[in-house]
C-alpha cells in the first residue's frame, strides 16, 4: 500500500522506545512538577543511564544537573521534554542538532485548543522532525512505559510495575490516560509488555507505533484505541506489517459519533473519520475491531491464547441449563455453530449425565458434578475429540474457594487437543476465586461477557479466513476503452448530477445491466413508445435539478394502457412543474415495467481519508429504512463483494426467501465490483454513485435508477 508518509519500522523506534539512555529536559527539584515525576518513574527498576538537564540547578538530590543537551557526556536515546510550550521548539532543535534518538514532548495547548498559530506550532515540530528523521512523540501526550526494560517514561503517578511474560499486549492509545488505564490488567494477570501513548501525534502515530510492536518480541499482540487520523491508509499499511509477522491487532475506534468526533478534535485535533470507512478498512488489513472498550483486553488476550480454529463449532459445557440458553442466544446473534456431538460423543455424554441433564450442545452435566466429578473429565473430552468442536465454552456462573480446583483439569484438556478452552465468567464476584488463575492460564480464556465472548469467536474465524486466503489479488474487470466511454459521458453531463440516463449510459460502460428508455416530450408521444416497448410502463420526469424523483412526485409505475400513460404524463409533468424554483426539464423517460424481484442498492463515494469506498444493501426505501448496508474499500474483488452481500442482516431475502427466486449471487457480486471499479476509475470526478434499485430475479438484475454525482 502507498501511504502520503513512510512507516518508522523498529529499528528507527528502537532508541527512543527502547532507551539505554533517558534525558529529562525540564527536570526539576519542586513536587509535582513533570519533570520530579518522570525522575522519579525512572529512580525506580529501569537499569539505563538517566540525564537531568536544568539550567537553573547544578544538582538535584544527589544528582548532576547539566545546562543544556549538547553538554552531556553522551547523545541520549530518548529526550523527555518537560518545559512549557513556548520553550519547546528550541529542545527540539536542539535534538537534532546533537542527533538524539528521540523525544517526547508533554505540553498542550498546540492543535486541540484550536487557537490562531497553536496548529502551525505543533506543524512546526512535527517538520523539523521528519526532516530530520528523528522520531518525535506528543505534544499533549503522557509518555510510554517499555516493561521489557523496566522503563516507566510518563509524568503518571507511580505503580507497580508489570513483569511481561508470555503472551505479553502492547497497548497504544491516542488517549493517555486510557492506556494507562488499561495497562492496569497486569493486576488481573493479563502480561503488559509496553504502553505507547502518542497525544497530538505530530510526528509519530499510532501507525507507527503498530510498525514497531509488529517486531518487538516482547509483545505478542497489539491493543489500539484509536481516535483518528488524518492519513489513516498509514495505520492499514502497518497492519499489513503486523499480520506479516504473524501478530494480531486488536482496535477499539472511538469518536464513532458526530458529538464524539468533535470531542476528539478537541482531545488531540484527530480527524474522527466515518465509523464506516474504518470497519471496512480494517477488515481489509486483518484488524480486528471490537465495538467497545471493555472489550479491548479481553480479545486481545484471547487471540494471544488461542491457536487457529481447526473447525467453526463450539461446544458448550454448563452445569446450569440457564447458562445454556443464554450461551445459544449469543451465538446466534454471531453467527457461531453450535453443532450436535457426533455419535461417539454422545454416547459417552448419554452415560455419565443424569436423565435430567442435557446430553445434547449446550450439554447439561447439571450439579450432579459436585457428586461425581469424573463426569466433566468425560464429557468435555469427548465433545473436544469431535473433529466438528473448534473451541469449547464453559459457563463459570458461580465463584467459590473452590472454583480453581477444576481450571487445570479444563486447560489439560484445551491442551491435549489444541483447541481453546473458553471460560465465561458469569458471577458479579468480578475478580472472586478462580479469575486470577484463569487470567494466567495459558491453555484457558477468560471473558466476563458471554456477549464478547462469541463476538470474538467469529472475529477469530474471520481473521483465520482472510489469512488463509493469502495475498490479496485484484483482477481487472473492465477494459480502458470502456474506462474512457464512461470518462467522456461524465465530462460531458452540464451539471454538477448526472441525470438517471446519463447515469445508466455510463455505468452500461462498465457492464452494469440497465433498463432500456427512451426520452420522450409529449404524452401521445410517451404512449407510443410504451406501447411499443410493451406495457405495463414506467414514466420519470427528467430533470438534472429533481435527483429524488419520487419526493417529487414525478415518477408513476406500472401502468397498464396507453390511456394511463397519457395521464400519468400530464400528472408526472404537472407536479414537476409546481416544484420551486422551476426545475430544468429535458422530457420523460419511458421503461417498461421490470417484473418483480429482490431489490438491492449499491452505491459508492470518495471518502475524504480512504478514497473511493463501495456500499451494498436492501434497496428501494429499505435502505433508509432499515439501515442494513456493508461497506468495502474500492475496488472490491468477486470474494469482497459477495461477503459484503452475505454479510447483510437481511442476506436471506437473497435467498429466495418465501418463494421469490434465488439471485444469483456472484452475478451480483461481479456487479459490485464493477460498481467499485467504476467509483475507483473516476474517483476525480465523481463523489457519489447511487444505483437504487438494482431489481434481481435468478439471473436477471437490472438497474432501474440510478445517480451519479460529480465532484465540486
Amino acid at each position: 500500500m502507498t501511504v502520503a508518509r513512510g512507516i518508522y519500522r523498529h529499528g528507527d523506534l528502537k532508541r527512543l522506545l527502547h532507551p539505554q539512555s533517558v534525558a529529562i529536559v525540564g527536570a526539576s527539584q519542586r513536587p509535582g512538577a513533570f519533570g520530579e515525576r518522570v525522575m522519579a518513574n525512572l529512580a525506580g527498576k529501569y537499569g539505563g543511564r538517566v540525564y537531568l538537564v536544568n539550567a537553573r540547578y547544578e544538582t538535584i538530590g544527589e544528582h548532576r544537573c547539566y545546562p543544556s543537551l549538547s553538554a552531556l557526556p553522551e547523545v541520549p536515546d530518548c529526550v523527555m521534554i518537560c518545559v512549557a510550550r513556548e520553550q519547546v521548539e528550541p529542545v527540539v532543535e536542539e535534538c537534532v542538532a546533537i542527533k538524539a534518538g528521540g523525544a517526547i514532548v508533554f505540553a498542550s495547548g498546540y492543535a486541540e485548543v484550536e487557537k490562531p498559530g497553536r496548529a502551525e506550532q505543533q506543524a512546526r515540530l512535527g517538520g523539523i522532525a521528519r526532516t530530520a528523521r528523528m522520531p518525535l512523540i506528543g505534544p499533549n501526550c503522557i509518555g510510554v512505559n517499555n516493561y521489557s526494560l523496566q522503563a516507566r517514561i510518563t509524568f503518571m503517578p507511580p505503580d507497580d510495575v508489570p513483569v511481561p511474560g508470555p503472551g505479553a499486549i502492547g497497548i497504544i492509545s491516542q488517549s493517555g490516560a486510557i492506556g494507562f488505564g488499561l495497562e492496569q490488567a497486569f493486576r488481573r494477570g493479563i502480561p503488559i509488555s509496553h504502553v505507547l501513548t502518542n497525544g497530538n501525534a505530530c510526528d509519530v502515530d499510532a501507525a507507527d507505533y503498530v510498525s514497531y510492536l509488529a517486531d518487538d518480541p516482547s509483545c505478542a499482540a497489539i491493543a489500539l484505541v484509536f481516535e483518528g487520523m488524518a492519513e489513516p491508509t498509514r495505520l492499514i499499511a502497518a497492519a499489513e506489517i503486523a499480520r506479516a509477522a504473524g501478530k494480531p491487532v486488536i482496535a477499539c475506534k472511538v469518536a464513532v459519533g458526530e458529538t464524539g468526533a468533535k470531542a476528539a478534535m478537541s482531545h488531540t485535533g484527530s480527524l474522527a473519520g466515518s465509523q464506516a470507512a474504518y470497519r471496512a478498512a480494517f477488515e481489509r488489513a486483518g484488524i480486528v475491531m471490537v465495538d467497545n472498550l471493555e472489550a479491548l483486553m479481553e480479545t486481545a488476550r484471547f487471540f494471544v491464547k488461542a491457536p487457529p480454529p481447526t473447525a467453526k463449532g463450539v461446544a458448550v459445557l454448563v452445569s446450569s441449563g440457564g447458562a445454556g440458553i443464554i450461551a445459544a442466544d449469543n451465538a446466534e446473534k454471531h453467527g457461531v455453530p453450535l453443532p450436535q456431538p457426533n455419535a461417539t460423543a454422545r454416547e459417552v455424554l448419554e452415560a455419565s449425565i443424569a436423565e435430567f441433564g442435557s446430553p445434547r450442545n449446550p450439554c447439561d452435566v447439571t450439579a450432579q458434578v459436585m457428586n461425581d466429578p469424573e463426569v466433566l473429565p468425560k464429557c468435555a473430552n469427548a465433545m473436544m475429540d469431535d473433529p466438528a468442536y473448534g473451541a469449547m465454552m464453559v459457563p463459570m456462573v458461580y465463584s467459590t474457594p473452590q472454583t480453581h480446583v477444576r481450571l487445570p483439569l479444563y486447560a489439560d484438556v484445551g491442551n491435549r487437543v489444541g483447541k481453546p478452552m473458553i471460560m465465561t465468567w458469569m458471577s458479579d464476584w468480578l475478580e472472586g476465586p478462580g479469575a486470577l488463575e484463569v487470567e494466567r492460564n495459558m491453555g484457558l480464556c477468560l471473558f466476563r461477557s458471554m456477549d464478547r465472548a462469541f463476538a470474538t469467536i467469529a472475529a477469530w474465524h474471520r481473521r483465520a479466513d482472510m489469512l488463509a486466503q493469502g495475498p490479496r489479488v485484484e483482477i481487472r474487470r473492465v477494459s480502458e476503452s470502456a474506462k474512457a466511454a464512461a470518462a467522456a459521458v461524465i465530462a460531458a453531463a452540464p451539471g454538477g448530477v448526472l441525470t438517471e440516463r446519463e447515469a445508466k449510459t455510463a455505468l452500461a460502460h462498465y457492464g452494469i445491466p440497465v433498463v432500456q428508455e427512451r426520452l420522450v416530450h409529449s404524452a401521445a408521444q410517451a404512449a407510443d413508445v410504451a406501447v411499443s416497448m410493451g406495457l405495463p410502463a414506467v414514466l420519470k420526469v427528467e430533470s438534472p435539478d429533481l435527483p429524488h424523483k419520487t419526493e417529487a412526485g414525478v415518477i408513476r409505475l406500472n401502468l397498464k394502457s396507453a390511456d394511463e400513460v397519457k395521464a400519468a404524463y400530464d400528472a408526472v409533468m404537472a407536479n414537476a412543474h409546481k416544484v420551486s424554483p422551476p426545475p430544468r426539464i429535458n422530457g420523460v423517460l419511458v421503461q417498461p415495467m421490470v417484473p418483480q424481484g429482490t431489490e438491492i442498492m449499491v452505491g459508492a463515494k470518495v471518502d475524504p481519508l480512504f478514497g473511493p469506498m463501495v456500499v451494498v444493501g436492501l434497496g428501494g426505501i429499505l435502505v433508509e429504512l432499515l439501515k442494513d448496508t456493508t461497506v468495502g474499500l474500492a475496488p472490491v474483488t468477486q470474494d469482497e463483494a459477495r461477503k459484503m452481500l452475505t454479510g447483510l442482516k437481511g442476506a436471506a431475502a437473497l435467498c429466495g426467501f418465501r418463494n421469490s427466486e434465488p439471485v444469483d449471487l456472484e452475478a451480483l457480486a461481479d456487479l459490485v465490483g464493477r460498481v467499485s471499479e467504476f467509483i475507483a476509475d473516476h474517483r476525480n470526478v465523481v463523489a457519489e454513485i447511487d444505483v437504487n434499485p438494482l431489481i434481481c430475479a435468478g439471473p436477471r438484475i437490472l438497474a432501474v435508477d440510478a445517480l451519479i454525482y460529480k465532484t465540486v
